[in-house]
C-alpha cells in the first residue's frame, strides 16, 4: 500500500526520474536528477522495498558509520519532492534509483501508484546512451514519447524504437497504458570517453528539461565541470594521433549531418530560446548544448581521468543505440 503522510498538495507536478545503469551512460541523467534535488534542496518522502526489486550480489549495500554506529544504506530509487518558487511555482517529483534486476512490471506499477496519488501531469523520465558523436560537439539529445498529440505539442519525436530496452523503456510504456503523459530525453554520449562523469551530457538534459517545462535550473559549478571535462579530453585526444583523427572523422560526419538542420526557422528557433534564457537567466550562467555559460574558466582538466580506448574503425558494431 502506498501512504504519502506529510506530503503537501502539489502544484502541477510533474515527475523526473532517472536510473543508474544500462539506460545511463556516464551517469549523466542520474547525475542530472541528483543536482535538481541537491540544487532544490528535495526532501525524500519514501523509498521502494529494496528486496522486492533489487539483487544483492549486483548492487551491493554498503555499510557507513554513523556516530560509531554502523548502519546500511541498501541500493533502492527514493523519491523527493522539490518546489520552484518564482511567479509560477511548481513541483517536481523526483525518481532516483537503480535500474532494477528483478520484477520490472510491479517496479513501474509502484512508480504509477506513486504518480497517480501525487497527481503528476507529466512523467519525464532521463536517459543517456553511448553513440558516434564527438565529444568537441554539442551534445545531441532526442525527445521522443509515445503519444502523438503529446509529440506534436512539445515538439517531440514519436518512438519508432525496436530492440532490447532498458528499465526507462519498460517504464515509458507503463506510463502510456495506463494514460499519463510520458517522455523520454536521451543524451548521446562518446563511445570513445564513456566513463563517468560526464557533465557536458548533464548540462545538455538539463538544457532540454528546461526548455521542455519551462523553468529555470540553477546550475552551481556544471558549466565550469563540463568545460573541464572536454578540455581533459581534447588534451587526451591529442596524446594519441589514432584518437585524433577518429575524433576528426566523427566532427565531419555530425557537421556534414547538420547542414540541412541549418535553416532559416532552425536558427530563429535557437535565436528565440538565447534571448529567452538571456532575460531571465540566473546570475551563474546558463546550460548549453556545448557546456557554456559565457562565464570565466577557472577549473582545471580533470585529474586521473583514464586514457580513452583505441577507437573502433568506421563500420564497426555501435555499442548501444537509441531507443525510446
Amino acid at each position: 500500500m502506498i501512504e504519502l503522510e506529510g506530503v503537501p498538495e502539489l502544484i502541477d507536478p510533474v515527475m523526473v526520474a532517472a536510473f543508474e545503469g544500462w539506460n545511463d551512460a556516464g551517469d549523466a541523467a542520474s547525475t542530472a536528477v541528483a543536482h535538481l534535488d541537491r540544487e532544490w534542496k528535495g526532501e525524500v518522502f519514501a523509498a521502494l522495498d529494496a528486496e522486492d526489486y533489487y539483487d544483492f550480489q549486483v548492487n551491493r549495500p554498503t555499510v557507513f558509520m554513523e556516530a560509531g554506529v554502523r548502519r546500511i544504506t541498501w541500493p533502492t530509487t527514493r523519491l523527493s519532492v522539490v518546489r520552484i518558487g518564482g511567479d509560477k511555482p511548481r513541483d517536481l517529483v523526483l525518481v532516483r534509483g537503480i535500474e532494477p534486476s528483478m520484477r520490472w512490471r510491479s517496479f513501474c506499477n509502484e512508480l504509477l501508484g506513486f504518480a497517480h496519488e501525487l497527481g503528476v501531469e507529466l512523467v519525464v523520465i532521463l536517459g543517456a546512451l553511448l553513440g558516434d558523436t564527438p565529444h568537441t560537439r554539442p551534445v545531441p539529445i532526442s525527445g521522443t514519447t509515445s503519444d502523438p498529440d503529446l509529440a506534436r505539442r512539445m515538439d517531440l519525436e514519436e518512438t519508432k524504437y525496436e530492440g532490447p530496452t532498458g528499465i526507462v523503456g519498460v517504464l515509458q510504456e507503463a506510463c502510456t497504458h495506463a494514460g499519463v503523459p510520458a517522455v523520454s530525453l536521451w543524451a548521446a554520449v562518446p563511445h570513445y570517453v564513456s566513463q563517468p562523469p560526464n557533465p557536458k551530457a548533464t548540462l545538455a538534459l538539463l538544457n532540454r528539461l528546461e526548455d521542455l517545462l519551462d523553468l529555470r535550473v540553477p546550475l552551481g559549478e556544471l558549466p565550469e565541470d563540463a568545460r573541464a571535462w572536454q578540455l581533459g579530453v581534447d588534451q587526451l585526444a591529442a596524446e594519441d594521433s589514432e584518437v585524433a583523427e577518429y575524433v576528426q572523422t566523427l566532427e565531419e560526419a555530425r557537421d556534414t549531418a547538420e547542414l540541412p538542420e541549418a535553416s532559416g526557422e532552425a536558427i530563429a528557433r535557437e535565436f528565440e530560446r538565447y534571448l529567452r534564457r538571456r532575460d531571465v537567466g540566473p546570475p551563474g550562467g546558463h546550460a548549453t548544448a556545448d557546456g557554456g555559460d559565457g562565464g570565466s574558466y577557472r577549473r582545471e582538466g580533470p585529474g586521473g581521468r583514464t586514457r580513452p580506448p583505441k577507437p573502433p574503425r568506421p563500420g564497426g558494431e555501435d555499442e548501444d543505440s537509441s531507443e525510446d
